[in-house]
């Protein structure tokens, strides 16, 4: 069995595991050849498997053919058996009511009722007003609702309408009182239950959702848009239940709408405000046709469509249908008016019936009456022609009788089972003893061609059950050589009321044939409901009718029925032919009685009975018809049992036979086989199991855009199991399709012909082998796609394979040249990813050998070859070795270097990296990026500096992914090194020499001769800070890179740096000044910082008798220039910083002034000038020594106009002004462009004439001395306004003031020349001229003048004295 474990299951145990290298080396050894497909074959094989698609979807005619047969307006044939092994339906398992409701009945007065709600798995209990919701499949588990008062009398779930509720409200069920409707919000997620068996569980929320009535609601039922309709009990209108979000205007949140009144009213005026005696009584909902049907309480059915808000549309009403009904079965004894009472309305899905039989209506004594649209447009109601889209009229089109003698449940219980003889079959059984006339239906239940109906049975506390299924060996064309015909019905044989009985002929359609039976239940009746099951997913290939299980019962669960009584939960089950068969069987197995397999044979026909008889003799996982498997379990019988089965399908097989056809007037003639019931069993299980993959594409588009597969994996694995199991039946049992050795001799004497048939049916027998083989790989290779996520693995492949692939069907992937070419481009996307994560390749090989070896490539075996040299250099423990290893797996890759694709170049450079061999992890991705741009056309762009819009970008891309992983093999190395020097430790070997590895690395890359790859490299050895190790080796093309477009800010900088360690200053300063002046956003200190470098470096540059000396000198002066410009700009951008941000123009000059070097006009222009900035006036006419008396002395006016301020006193002014002035002067003089001496000395002295009584003598002076001007200057410039008889100084008093400044600075120069560490020599003090001009002050000097009078005296004595 191992062999044949689902492809996924076995890949993973085999991961984890580990498997032996050594298989792969046998592999390659031995030189296994891949089998060549045999693609006619299989195509025809696969044609062979249409062609039973299309037999399963024709063998079993439509209902609406059944119903339709020429004159068949009305049947009554059944097939009614005792309960032995064709017993239509089995009763399961009695689920009892949990204990702990019981306790609620604590009283004799309490209202109780109960309901089915199958969509959420629960029955609903109501006592007064408390409700119980009761998982049944759990058993015991039960929920309560207890918020509201009053008696619920009704329950029912249905769909919300979008967006009124949170999302996690997916169903809302609707809680009936006789004066309320309550809505409460339902959530639901499926959980793993006991036995490993899924369950819902629900949560509850309440919506504050309530409407008042006035009348008991009932019948309650949803649309596919959340609409709900119900019905008044005690007045039988229509009434829907509208909800919104919120309130508005013109409608509460909730409210009733009765549709019986109002707006239909007028519209129809026969049909509305019904009377009292024809009330409705049911609402059936039919989502699928958006419409509902209503039952009134006089057998009349309508038909409405949901229309706008709030509203419906009244489609039609059809009454009077006894009288219809007795027309197409005149004289019926179940036809009188007592009993004609219809009790239930069941609904076909679309689906159902391609003749558009869609509603069935069923009486209180059994009759069904079937109801398609009509064909005319005159109705019961009125001619309309309806529009598209809507629903159309109905009429009655068949009468279905009830069985008229049904075995009482205690016959059936014990039956007579008479001895089997040659006559048993033929011979009908006698009639019943106690024949059971259906006469009180109260419930029933439909589902794809199957009613289950209860009533009351004939003792207290117990339940008759009314099961009708088809009886497909009456209906179907199954090719029974003896097909039964209508006299041998037995007991059930009915004479057809009306017309003609159907006709005769060869292609009559047949009417309906239904087993029927009654099964006893105990309690009585509440509900029923069919068990939800999962629907099979819709397949693209021919489907077979709902009705024919014959088709679908290897491949569903069997139908099953839920009934409610208040003992508890009985669970039928509907039995299939499997079933039957199973039991026929196990009765030849343990009595040894073969004559009911034989009438088993005959009434389904040989063929069928072979494709059922291989199902039960190999396996399969739906074999048990009991609980639904959750987790497809492959189930078998016995051994015993199942030799039986295989014995069978070898004796009903049969032989093949050679049909001749001859061609009148020529010799030729050719023939064909008529293949076997064992072959066409063979053809028919197989076409079934794969039918929901056959025809249907492989992929669907899935979330964020990218496909997916179309299967779910638990599909593919449950017909995987099954193809599994047949295929190892049909291994270890080679002998069934051959002839007996009895045979042969028969065989010899023939014509041949028999060989010839012989020939034919292994060959076709062979091709189908060979397909299933195929089948059972191809699951396993989307399986395992699917583990490696298909969608991601499409992306991978290159366009046309994309589109090869998401057209394709499963069948082409099988059977078709692109199949071939798609599984071989997805096995190398899958192998790649495989060698991505370091899996050995042996493992991957392997398992897709075992697996699905047909869609194993073996391409690529030098580059296997490489791989497997990787992985024994990985196993090597001997350094010799491995370094041979390694040194031949780069020889190949490096030779195969154009076939790998860069995710394999980077998972080899990746094991190189792990095995610290620096020289594959270096030297293979250089030779791979040579060979992905073989013409060197990516080298041609790289150096044309990258032009856009040029197609050789895709080499150059193609190049530099190559040296990413040569860098990435280094930073590896590097980490290594650190590693280890961190712990102090190192390996003993020298190979194993993290240290060496890395230099050696290095030493491999620098030694490369392709100018691109050193590009890169410098790029990201200097983006890693190692730029000054770089500086220090001087690789050779490091200067040509770093000088290479597009020029940056960061490459320059290290060019200066690589010229001054190379010994050019020169270079290095005109490298800087380009930094300086670079148009890249450097800030300005950064730009000042590369003028003063370039300074410098200028400076420093040797004089040579080259010739460069003198234009040097020229480069010095300008840069000098060019750096006290940038200083003053430095200082204006200083000056401004405050109002950067200030709006409009203003701030963003100012950032300006940041970015980029101005021109010493543009700073005064633009800057100093509109910006009002005296000080900055001055420096920039101070740096440029631009003279000009009109241009200074406004901005001195300026400065002293600031400094005074209005109303304050001379010493606070005074103080302003020194403040002002003396930083100036200290900083300017004696530059007569930004410090006029002379003007500045007037300005200081006008202001102390003007406060001559509040401001000391000497003032002015003092202050000059402050700025750092010379004694002597100031003598000169106050001399010279004594002397001036300019106004002020043409006046005695201006003369005095000025006088007095003199002897106070002469006294203080004086004192200053006296000082032992004076700033004036005393050989520098001009004695004599003093002494000349302190003469000439005295005799000058004013009567009045007595202090000024003593400094001169004073300083005349001090002269004379010392010196």
């Amino acid at each position: 069995m191992a062999a044949l474990l689902p492809f996924s299951t076995s890949y993973r145990q085999q991961q984890s595991t580990g498997t032996s290298s050594s298989i792969f080396r046998q592999n390659q050894t031995q030189a296994r050849p891949v089998s060549v497909l045999d693609l006619q074959g299989l195509q025809s094989a696969s044609r062979v498997l249409h062609d039973q698609f299309m037999k399963d979807a024709q063998i079993i005619p439509d209902i609406g053919d059944m119903l339709t047969t020429p004159g068949g307006q009305s049947s009554a044939l059944y097939s009614v058996f005792p309960d032995d092994y064709r017993a239509p339906f089995q009763k399961r398992r009695l689920v009892g009511i949990p204990e702990a409701l019981f306790q609620y009945y604590n009283t004799t007065n309490v209202t109780s009722h109960m309901g089915l709600i199958p969509e959420i798995e629960r029955v609903w209990i109501s006592i007064d007003h408390k409700l119980f919701l009761w998982d049944y499949i759990e058993g015991q588990d039960i929920s309560s609702f207890i918020d509201q008062p009053d008696v619920i009398t009704h329950v029912a779930v249905v769909k919300p309408r979008v967006g009124v509720f949170v999302d996690e409200i997916t169903s809302v069920m609707v809680i009936c009182t006789p004066v309320s409707v309550l809505l409460i919000g339902l959530s639901m997620s499926t959980v793993l239950g006991t036995n490993n068996r899924s369950r819902k569980e629900i949560k509850m929320y309440a919506t504050d959702m309530t409407v008042s009535t006035d009348i008991e609601m009932t019948s309650v039922v949803g649309m596919s848009d959340g609409r709900i309709f119900m019905c008044g009990s005690q007045d039988g209108c229509l009434y829907e239940l509208h909800y919104q979000q919120s309130e508005s205007w013109f409608s509460k949140r909730v409210h009733i709408v009765n549709h019986s009144v109002g707006s239909v009213q007028s519209l129809f005026p026969r049909f509305t405000s019904p009377k009292s005696e024809d009330r409705i009584v049911a609402v059936v909902s039919d989502p699928k046709r958006n419409c509902f049907y209503t039952l009134s309480a006089r057998n009349s059915i309508s038909i409405y469509q949901p229309s706008s808000e709030k509203a419906v549309h009244h489609v039609q009403t059809m009454s009077n249908l006894y009288k219809s009904a007795q027309e197409k079965a005149p004289g019926s004894p179940a036809l009188t008016p007592s009993n004609f009472q219809i009790v239930t309305l069941h609904v076909l899905d679309p689906g159902e019936s391609r003749t558009g039989v869609q509603l069935i209506a069923i009486t209180m004594n059994g009759v069904r009456l079937y109801f398609s649209p009509s064909t005319s447009a005159y109705n019961f109601s009125y001619a309309q022609s309806p529009a598209a889209g809507s629903v159309r009229p109905l009429q009655l089109i068949h009468v279905r009788l009830p069985p008229p003698n049904l075995l009482h449940p205690d016959e059936q219980s014990n039956p007579h089972r008479p001895a089997y003889n040659s006559t048993t079959r033929s011979s009908p059984p006698q009639p019943p003893s106690r024949p059971f006339i259906v006469s009180g239906l109260e419930n029933s239940c439909y589902l794809d061609g199957l009613m289950v109906s209860a009533q009351p049975g004939d003792t207290d506390g117990t339940d008759f059950l009314l099961c009708t299924a088809p009886d497909l060996t009456r209906i179907g064309s199954l090719g029974q050589l003896n097909p039964p015909s209508q006299q041998q019905l037995g007991p059930s044989q009915q004479p057809v009321y009306g017309p003609s009985s159907y006709g005769t002929g060869a292609n009559h359609r047949p009417p309906l044939t239904e087993y029927a039976t009654l099964l006893a239940i105990p309690g009585r009746t509440w509900a029923m409901a069919t068990v939800p099951r999962e629907s099979a997913p819709a397949s693209v290939a021919p489907s077979p009718p709902v009705t024919n299980e014959l088709a679908t019962q290897f491949s569903e669960p069997s139908r099953q029925f839920m009934i409610l009584t208040n003992v508890g939960l009985t669970f039928l089950i509907k039995r299939r032919a499997l079933d039957y068969l199973k039991a026929v069987i196990e009765e030849v197995q343990t009595e040894g009685v073969v004559q009911p397999i034989i009438e088993f044979r005959d009434s389904f026909g040989r063929d069928q009975t072979c494709a059922m008889l291989l199902g039960l003799a190999s396996g399969n996982t739906f074999l048990d018809a009991g609980e639904l498997s959750t987790s497809g379990t492959l189930c078998t019988i016995s051994p015993d049992i199942a030799n039986v089965a295989k014995q069978a399908f070898y004796d009903f097989g049969e032989r093949p036979i050679w049909t001749e056809r001859v061609t009148y007037g020529t010799s030729d003639s050719s023939g064909s086989a008529i293949f076997s019931g064992r072959r066409e069993g063979f053809a028919m299980y197989f076409a079934r199991l794969v039918r929901p993959l056959w025809k249907d594409k492989l992929t669907k588009l899935g979330p964020l855009s990218l496909q997916q597969s179309n299967f779910e994996d638990n599909l593919l694995v449950a017909v995987q199991k099954n193809l599994f199991a047949l295929k190892e039946f049909l291994d270890k049992n080679p002998h069934l399709f051959h002839s007996a050795p009895g045979e042969h001799t028969v065989s010899r004497t023939s014509s041949g012909n028999e060989q010839e048939a012989w020939k034919a049916e292994q060959n076709s027998v062979s091709q189908l082998q060979a397909l299933l083989s195929r089948t059972i790989e191809a699951i396993s290779f989307i399986l395992l796609l699917n583990d490696y996520r298909l969608g991601e693995l499409i992306t991978q492949c290159d366009p046309d394979t994309q589109k090869l692939i998401t057209s394709m069907s499963f069948e082409d992937l099988i059977t078709t040249p692109n199949g071939v070419t798609a599984a071989r481009a997805l096995v190398n996307v899958v192998i790649d990813q495989q060698i991505g994560q370091q899996i050995s390749v042996d493992t991957i090989s392997e398992v897709l050998q075992q697996r699905c070896g047909s869609f194993c490539s073996t391409d690529d075996v030098m580059l296997y070859k490489a791989r497997e040299s990787v992985r024994k250099a990985m196993e090597s423990r001997n350094p010799s070795e491995r370094h041979n290893w390694l040194g031949e797996s780069l020889r190949l890759f490096t030779k195969g270097a154009r076939m790998l694709d860069f995710d394999k170049i980077r998972e080899v450079c990746g094991e190189y990296q792990q095995l610290g061999y620096a020289k594959g992890a270096v030297e293979l991705p250089l030779s791979c990026a040579q060979a992905l741009d073989p013409d060197n056309l990516g080298l041609e762009y790289w150096y044309a500096a990258c032009p856009p819009n040029d197609t050789r970008v895709e080499y150059c891309d193609k190049r530099l992914k190559c040296y990413d992983l040569v860098l990435h093999s280094l930073s590896v190395f590097e980490e290594k090194a650190s590693q280890t020097a961190s712990v102090n430790g190192s390996a003993s070997d020298a190979i194993d020499d993290p240290e060496a590895i890395r230099s050696h690395a290095y030493d491999l890359a620098f030694s490369s001769e392709d100018e691109m790859f050193h590009s890169t490299l410098y790029d990201w050895l200097i983006n890693r800070g190692l730029a000054d190790e770089l500086l220090a080796m001087r690789p050779p093309f490091l200067e040509a890179h770093l000088k290479r477009e597009p020029i940056t800010v960061p490459k320059y900088q290290l060019l200066w740096q690589f010229y001054v360690k190379d010994g050019q200053p020169l270079r290095a300063a005109e490298i800087l000044a380009v930094l300086a002046e670079s148009d890249t956003g450097l800030p300005l200190d950064k730009r000042l910082e590369y003028l003063t470098l370039a300074v410098a470096n200028a400076k420093s540059h040797p004089v040579t008798i080259g010739g460069r000396h003198e234009t040097a000198i020229s480069f010095l002066t300008t840069l000098e220039e060019k750096l006290d410009v940038a200083q003053v700009q430095l200082e204006v951008y200083i000056a401004l910083l405050p109002h950067m941000n200030d709006p409009g123009e203003a701030g963003e000059k100012i950032k300006y002034l940041n970015k980029t070097l101005l021109t010493m006009s543009e700073l005064y222009q633009v800057y100093a000038e509109p910006f009002d900035l005296p000080v900055m006036k001055l420096l920039i006419l101070h740096v440029s020594d631009h003279h000009d008396e009109h241009v200074v002395r406004p901005i001195w006016d300026r400065i002293f106009d600031d400094a005074i301020e209005k109303g304050a006193d001379a010493q606070t002014n005074a103080d302003h002004i020194i403040a002002s002035v003396v930083p100036l002067g200290k900083r300017f003089y004696p530059s007569e462009s930004a410090f006029p001496l002379k003007y500045i000395a007037s300005l200081l002295v006008k202001f102390a004439l003007k406060n001559r009584t509040q401001l000391p003598n000497g003032w002015t002076p003092r202050v000059l001395v402050q700025c750092g001007v010379p004694y002597a200057d100031i003598w000169d410039v106050l001399h010279e306004m004594y002397e001036s008889q300019i106004p002020p100084f043409n006046t005695q008093n201006g003369v005095q003031v000025v006088s007095a400044d003199i002897a106070i600075l002469l006294n203080d120069w004086l004192e200053e020349a006296k000082r032992p560490q004076s700033s004036v020599p005393r050989g520098e003090f001009p004695v004599g001229r003093i002494d000349l001009a302190v003469g000439q002050y005295l005799a000058e000097l004013g009567a009045n003048q007595a202090e000024t009078k003593a400094i001169y005296e004073g300083i005349r004595r001090q002269l004379r004295r010392n010196w």
